[in-house]
């Protein structure tokens, strides 16, 4: 393959007018779409007038004039379109971890007398801790339960109350079929909650379709909502008069300004909401979402899947005596929007790659990353992040002693 051919695959996607829809540094091919997405061209315009106009000039009227309280409702719903849900059923608020913390406590009392928590070992490490501190708040009521991943399924008791599970791997980018393990998880009469930060964004998601109960997803990876940009979660309208998340805060109060001192939770998804919406980070998060008008998940998916592809088969050709173990499912039904590769000495590698216009990252003890924002991602891209992979491999820059040293993000 030559790079002409990936020149003709950039002529012919659907989905390259979506690039102008972000700022991109000329001289960085970016492969770090699921850490962090790209800056869409509308947020600092949009940054400007929410600071200068509705936050300078409109004050604290700007909570009804500019419709700031409607954020966490409107940024919800553009979501839903894009995870198969329903507008009312997605809520955008705080951080992954909160949320994951809300609706794991409310799904663990509501299914007493089941106690069990199941979960895979080697999961994201948030969602691990937040379980885990959780178990010691509730004490004998949850006992959480880590397994391997191929050993999920065959782990359902009559004691599972709930199973927490992430869709994309964030090392390896596997999927898990989400229909079949939500059936499983229902037959055996638990509930089911998937942590969607890896695939949001990435990938079509029927959120409704497959019956899901409850989910959680970041902002601020394939969503391109900026560094620390809100959450969102999601509950099935089936659960949200049942369910009851323990952070009761006002925003989540059926009537916030009546200032009563007994609780009363908001209808629907409402009550997910706990403290204030950040404003600012809320409407950088608009943008990011905004960047999917017009255009059709399934045709992002289907990039997603060729721009993976490409990557493994240009590795095969250009570095197959660099010592990399594919890491990641080679059959694109079975990846997410990344390409793992693993390499004992990948930390090295990475800042050799990055010293040379190449952002990717590493995941510990050995994993390369390359994530795919289709919206931005070429296929060029791809081809001269390999070219650069080979020549960074056969020059041994890498191992220059300056990348060795750990930085404080890898």
């Amino acid at each position: 393959m030559m790079r002409s051919d990936c020149e003709a695959m950039d002529a012919a996607d659907s989905l390259a007018h979506a690039r102008k829809r972000f700022i991109l540094p000329e001289s960085t091919i970016y492969l770090d779409g699921n850490s962090l997405g790209a800056l869409p061209a509308s947020v600092p315009s949009r940054m400007q007038d929410v600071i200068a106009r509705e936050w300078g000039d409109d004050l604290v009227r700007s909570w009804n004039v500019n419709g700031w309280m409607e954020l966490p409702r409107r940024i919800g719903a553009r979501i839903a379109s894009l995870v198969g849900a329903g507008q009312d059923e997605i809520i955008v608020a705080d951080s992954t971890s909160i949320n994951l913390f809300k609706l794991a406590a409310a799904a663990v009392l509501r299914q007493a007398p089941r106690r069990v928590v199941l979960s895979e070992r080697g999961n994201f490490p948030t969602d691990l801790y937040v379980l885990q501190g959780l178990e010691k708040l509730v004490g004998e009521r949850m006992t959480l339960r880590l397994v391997e991943r191929a050993e999920v399924l065959d782990a359902l008791s009559s004691e599972v109350a709930l199973v927490v599970l992430t869709h994309a791997h964030y090392k390896t980018g596997e999927l898990y079929d989400m229909r079949g393990v939500t059936q499983a998880v229902h037959k055996n009469g638990a509930l089911m909650l998937w942590d969607l930060s890896h695939s949001a964004g990435a990938m079509e998601l029927f959120l409704d379709r497959d019956d899901i109960d409850l989910a959680i997803g970041c902002g601020y990876k394939y969503l391109n909502g900026g560094p620390g940009a809100p959450a969102f979660l999601y509950v099935a309208s089936r659960h949200q008069e049942c369910l009851r998340q323990p952070l009761s805060g006002w925003m989540g109060h059926a009537a916030p300004f009546e200032f009563v001192d007994r609780y009363a939770p908001a209808a629907g998804v409402a009550q997910y909401l706990c403290g204030t919406p950040a404003v600012l980070s809320m409407a950088a998060l608009a943008e990011g979402v905004a960047t999917f008008d017009g255009i059709a998940m399934s045709a992002v998916r289907e990039k997603s899947k060729r721009l993976g592809d490409l990557f493994l088969r240009l590795v095969a050709e250009r570095c197959g005596d660099g010592g990399f173990e594919i890491a990641c499912p080679r059959n694109p039904e079975q990846r997410g929007s990344q390409i793992a590769l693993r390499h004992p000495l990948g930390y090295e590698i990475v800042q050799g790659l990055i010293a040379q216009g190449v952002v990717g990252d590493f995941r510990a003890p050995d994993i390369l990353r390359f994530g795919f924002g289709p919206l931005y991602t070429r296929y060029v891209d791809v081809w001269d992040a390999v070219d650069r992979l080979a020549r960074v491999m056969a020059d041994d820059t890498w191992r220059d002693g300056r990348f060795r040293i750990r930085a404080a993000v890898t």
